[in-house]
């Protein structure tokens, strides 16, 4: 967790050890949220869809429980989950694919339950090349069009940017209490 932000770190953990019920962390990569999180007694199961990531979890990490999955088609039943952390897990979905992983978290989650999506913050949607795979910036404005669409209510929105380093964002959102018809 040394490289992980504070800022980021607070707002994550302040999050998890507030949600009720179960916590997916959808597209876990190395596991260390996962980790951080259940050490924190946060029930919580990281789930990625990199063998080599979740392999490195596995033995990293041995306490916490992760699976290899996609965070497209979550094997969770309906209404399962209390919140969702997608901590930089839907940046390299292509724009025009980006409700797939956003509807399928909305599906998961019970009435009432949060999503926290970190993302790369731009000035408009574009992809940029990154070290694993290229990804895409967003706008505050266009996440939440996306997020509302599949039936999120935004919450808050958190930016931060230094010197040398990308924009970043944090979005919380909620289901409604009642699913709308």
């Amino acid at each position: 967790m040394g490289a992980v932000h504070t800022i980021d770190r607070h707002l994550v953990e302040a999050w998890a050890t507030s949600t009720a019920g179960r916590v997916l962390d959808a597209g876990c990569g190395p596991g260390h949220w996962t980790n951080r999180l259940a050490s924190l007694g946060v029930d919580v199961h990281g789930v990625d869809l990199v063998p080599e990531f979740i392999g490195h979890a596995r033995i990293t990490y041995p306490a916490a429980r992760f699976d290899l999955g996609s965070i497209d088609d979550l094997d969770e039943p309906d209404g399962a989950l209390g919140g969702i952390l997608s901590w930089f897990s839907t940046i390299h979905h292509d724009p025009s694919q980006i409700t797939t992983p956003l509807a399928e978290f909305a599906r998961t989650l019970r009435p009432g339950g949060t999503l926290l999506l970190g993302y790369f913050q731009g000035t408009r949607v574009e992809a940029f090349d990154h070290a694993v795979a290229r990804a895409y910036r967003w706008t505050a404005h266009e996440l939440h069009a996306a997020l509302e669409a599949v039936g999120f209510e935004i919450i808050e929105t958190h930016q931060r940017t230094e010197r040398g380093r990308r924009p970043v964002g944090a979005i919380l959102c909620k289901l409604p209490e009642i699913q709308r018809a």
